[in-house]
């Protein structure tokens, strides 16, 4: 993605035309437990034309701005794909406008998909057949059944501005170690061309299906030997691979503006790969940026969100990219629970806050079991489907996801922002049109007031307990 800078002289003149031209009404929409407010209109605030500093204070500052937005979005994998399938007409357009269609749902922008299978898949596969080390079987058959048709949907709510981008989880069989697409396993020197063919193969493939994509990850995990499809890279095996293989096959067939994203693993590692990766320069230039994902720690303390700062500090004009997280541990019981959804909401504004440009959840959708998975990894979305009723189940995850998908678009300009008191999470945008939006969350058990405060204005508000607010100004 393109970034922008502005000159200090561009920002100043910025600022005093953000002065002058700032609107007095502010328009809060609301999420908050044990409440009917769902993404709901709850207030109408006006700013004052005096500052007031409360013991609870938001404070934005326009003129100074940081990275660009690229997207928020999810995965479209096998999984919701065959579940999207199941659904009655009604229900499939029901979904894809709660999803893609920013007026009448949260306005996803980004998506996730796999080439060959992954655990959200109901068996493993490939695109080949077994030892076709020149590709000449390639085919994508498997994926015309349910998953192109449902990404082609989804582009088309989305009015054709939806950014795709593809991971592999392994590569098929032969071409590994251990001769098995599953339990980890290394790809062999002996297929490292021909497994960068098979990239070329797949971007082809969907484009010709009239799916562009826009840029892919080298492997999914690449530190975990997982019991479903994996593949181990160490962080020089990675760089290798790309400065010797990926990337020059890509610019070889013409594909070589797309973008390259490394490692696509957790947050606790990150540091390391990007050290080994970006400080090699003819691996650097084939890579737009670095993934990561959220599965490192959770329960004993708070996401490692400063190493994502730290790479960010390090290697600023390398883009970063969270590409997957959810809720791990699926349970029927919790389709409601409150904390699956904060948790969505503390990591979106850390991450941002830390330079990430697109945030992308794991899958969109999956039934009532918290599948299909063909290796009972079952796991939780923000929207189930009861496959029995064709009912849909919006879990408040969905509704703290949207909260920054719905306003903050493709483009938006993170802003600095800070808060007083260390109750309130809080991240800053300005769109396109202008418009500043203003995300807080409050993960207490009490209501709090506090009071906005920019360029000399201030308006005060309430949040409640175990609540999420988008402000527009």
């Amino acid at each position: 993605m393109r970034k922008l800078f502005l000159t200090t002289f561009s920002l100043l003149i910025f600022g005093n035309m953000f002065c002058q031209k700032i609107s007095k009404d502010i328009t809060v929409y609301s999420t908050a437990e044990n409440t009917n407010q769902r993404l709901t209109k709850t207030e109408s605030l006006i700013f004052s034309d005096k500052e007031t500093v409360a013991d609870v204070s938001i404070f934005v500052n326009p003129q100074k701005s940081f990275q660009s937005i690229l997207g928020i979005g999810g995965a479209i994998t096998d999984a919701s794909a065959e579940v999207f399938a199941k659904l009655p007409n009604e229900k499939q357009n029901e979904l894809l406008n709660a999803y893609f269609d920013a007026t009448k749902g949260i306005g996803y922008s980004l998506v996730r998909t796999h080439i060959n299978s992954c655990d959200f898949s109901s068996e493993s596969y490939t695109y080949i057949a077994e030892g076709d080390k020149l590709l000449k079987t390639f085919n994508i058959l498997h994926d015309k059944s349910f998953r192109i048709p449902f990404i082609k949907k989804a582009i088309k709510t989305a009015n054709n501005k939806l950014v795709v981008y593809a991971s592999p989880w392994s590569p098929p069989a032969f071409m590994k170690d251990n001769k098995n697409m599953l339990h980890g396993g290394k790809l062999l020197p002996e297929f490292y061309q021909s497994w960068a063919n098979y990239y070329v193969k797949f971007i082809n493939a969907y484009q010709q299906e009239g799916i562009p994509i826009w840029g892919l990850t080298i492997q999914n995990e690449p530190m975990a030997s997982q019991t479903w499809e994996s593949c181990i890279y160490t962080a020089e095996e990675e760089r290798d691979f790309l400065k010797n293989f990926l990337g020059p096959t890509l610019a070889k067939n013409a594909l070589g503006t797309k973008k390259i994203i490394v490692y696509d693993h957790n947050r606790d590692f990150i540091n390391q790969r990007a050290n080994v990766i970006f400080d090699d320069a003819e691996a650097s230039k084939y890579a737009w940026g670095i993934g990561f994902h959220w599965y490192e720690t959770w329960a004993g303390g708070e996401p490692m969100h400063i190493n994502v700062a730290k790479v960010h500090e390090a290697y600023p004009s390398k883009n970063l990219l969270f590409t997957e997280g959810c809720v791990e541990v699926f349970n029927p019981q919790k389709f409601n629970f409150w904390g699956n959804a904060e948790r969505y909401g503390r990591s979106i504004i850390n991450d941002f806050n830390a330079g990430t440009v697109g945030w992308t959840d794991w899958n969109i959708l999956l039934d009532e079991h918290g599948g299909p998975n063909h290796v009972g990894n079952f796991c939780f979305a923000p929207i189930h489907a009861d496959t029995k009723t064709g009912a849909l189940i919006y879990t408040p995850s969905y509704y703290y996801i949207g909260h920054f998908s719905k306003f903050i678009r493709p483009n938006a300009k993170r802003i600095s922002t800070a808060t007083s008191k260390s109750q309130l999470f809080s991240t800053s945008f300005i769109n396109n049109d202008g418009k500043i939006v203003t995300v807080i969350m409050n993960g207490e058990d009490k209501s709090l007031t506090y009071n906005l405060i920019i360029n000399g204005k201030s308006a005060k508000s309430l949040i409640l307990p175990h609540a999420i607010q988008t402000l527009i100004y």
